[in-house]
This record gives structure tokens, sequence and C-alpha cells, in this order.
């Protein structure tokens, strides 16, 4: 049976200390990206919520930290995601190579715009 967790903090702890850093800082970066976000463990990973529907999920793996879903963008954002896209809905980031935060900002940002239109 898959471990559950009942709190962000408590899947985050659940990681080896360099995948628990990248985790935490993908979480602040996520949280100033949508500012008043609240968060919940959703499909056993975290997910940050505005007004009670989920926005973003982040996942951390053995060899690499997903952000879910991607919006579109536009065709600059889209380039840039390119390298990290996995599958239509999925941004993977490979822990042994420098994780891009403004990225990451960038994914929250453009969900929160989609959101609101």
């Amino acid at each position: 049976m898959a471990e559950t967790f009942d709190s962000v903090d408590e899947y985050i702890a659940s990681f080896p200390d360099e995948t628990r850093d990248v985790l935490i800082r993908i979480r602040r970066t996520l949280h100033e990206a949508v500012p008043g976000a609240t968060e919940k463990i959703s499909y056993q990973i975290p997910t940050l919520t505005v007004d009670g529907k989920p926005v973003v999920h982040f996942a951390g793996w053995a060899k690499h930290v997903s952000v879910y879903p991607l919006p579109e963008g536009d065709e600059a954002f889209v380039a840039d995601l390119a390298p990290y896209r996995s599958g239509p809905g999925t941004a993977k980031f490979p822990l042994n190579k420098p994780i891009p935060y403004d990225l990451i900002d960038r994914i929250a940002t453009f969900l929160v715009l989609e959101r609101e239109n």
C-alpha cells in the first residue's frame, strides 16, 4: 500500500535532505506566485488551492520533482517549458540539474491567470 500523508509538511519530511530542500523552495515559490493560497494533500501530493479549488500540485520523486498542471502561456513561456515537459500536463525537473525556480513561478502565475479568465 502506498504511503499516505496528512499534511504537506509530513509529505516533504518523507524525502532525503536534498530533495526536501528543493521541495521546500518549490513550496515557497508557489506560495509567492499564488498569494492567499492554502494547501492540502490531494492525490497524495501537495496541492495549492484558492477558494477550495486546486490551482497547482507539486511532487517529489527519486530523481526529479514535478509540477502539475501546465498552463498554456505565451510562445516564449511554451519554449522555456519545452525541455521540462513530460506529457501534456507535467513539468519534470531533474534533481541532478539546477531547478528553474523562476520558471516554476511563471507556471503558477499563468495557472492563476487561466483560473481568473
